[in-house]
């Protein structure tokens, strides 16, 4: 199988895309993209053997059923930078291979995060883990960002006074807080980095987490632009039913008795062909209930 040359990511190699206020995303490489999926899904041989629509339908359906085995071809390798604490909810995603800087063997930068007074907020109400929407005001955004400035220079402080006193890096790095920015390589195929990309790229994943999460689908996208349409029609803009939810909305089909105003709705947003045929199945059971 011939090496997969993807023009779009050779443009964007080592080129940093910023985040945060001190952070980063770099693709350092790729192997593979579009083509390689489809190449292993037929187990092919070279490229041009199908038309891109035909390349593009067949993706689509890897995706819509689950076949996630052909993006696990894929595989990219990213240089990030980001605070200590997107790296803690970061590095519990255990399908990706990582290298990170390590405070034993160097000297930590005085680099630290510090939120921009649009994302401070207070505890939100409804959410134990997360913010309001809603951020506080000038003045208490303010001092909150004075209060972290402070208390990083002053623990940036006592970590230089340690190292100077001789006092080993490994014990000597103990104090500095999770603000503090770390680095690493990151290498991750396609289909686990689609499954990081739907639960960091949502609404309730912390916003700094998203930030990292949106660019390394830009990324992703100059990669695999098929594929990444095809996780974004069928996984980040779809939607799972449980059995209670499936029953609720069966009792809502059932109580329009005038059938054609599905395939109305499903060619209104859109649909055709056999993406409306499937559709009006997948409502077909309920109807008939």
């Amino acid at each position: 199988m011939a090496h997969c040359i993807v023009p779009e990511a050779e443009a964007i190699l080592d080129k940093e895309f910023r985040v945060l206020d001190k952070g980063f995303v770099r693709l350092v490489d790729y192997l593979g993209g579009d083509q390689r999926i489809v190449q292993s899904a037929r187990v092919s041989y070279g490229a041009g053997t199908k038309t891109y629509r035909e390349d593009s339908g067949l993706i689509n359906y890897l995706m819509r059923n689950d076949h996630t085995s052909p993006f696990e071809q894929v595989v990219l390798t990213f240089h990030t930078k980001m605070p200590i604490f997107v790296a803690r909810q970061w590095v519990r995603h255990r399908t990706a291979r990582l290298n990170e800087i390590s405070g034993r063997y160097s000297v930590m930068e005085e680099e630290f995060y510090v939120p921009a007074a649009a994302d401070i907020a207070v505890q939100s109400s409804d959410n134990k883990q997360g913010r309001s929407a809603d951020p506080v005001d000038a003045d208490a955004a303010q001092q909150v960002i004075s209060a972290f400035g402070e208390d990083q220079s002053r623990s940036y402080r006592a970590y230089r006074q340690l190292l100077e006193q001789g006092i080993a890096r490994e014990l000597a790095r103990v104090n500095l807080p999770l603000s503090l920015y770390t680095q690493w390589y990151w290498q991750i195929d396609l289909h686990n980095l689609f499954r990081f990309l739907s639960l960091r790229m949502d609404s309730h994943a912390q916003y700094e987490i998203r930030a990292y999460a949106n660019v390394l689908f830009d990324i992703a996208r100059a990669v695999c632009p098929i594929a990444s349409a095809a996780f974004e029609e069928h996984t980040l803009g779809g939607v799972r039913l449980s059995r209670s939810e499936a029953a609720a909305a069966c009792s809502v089909i059932r109580a329009s008795a005038d059938s054609s105003r599905l395939e109305q709705a499903g060619r209104e947003a859109g649909l055709s062909g056999k993406a409306l045929e499937r559709f009006l199945q997948k409502f077909s059971a309920f109807q008939d209930d």
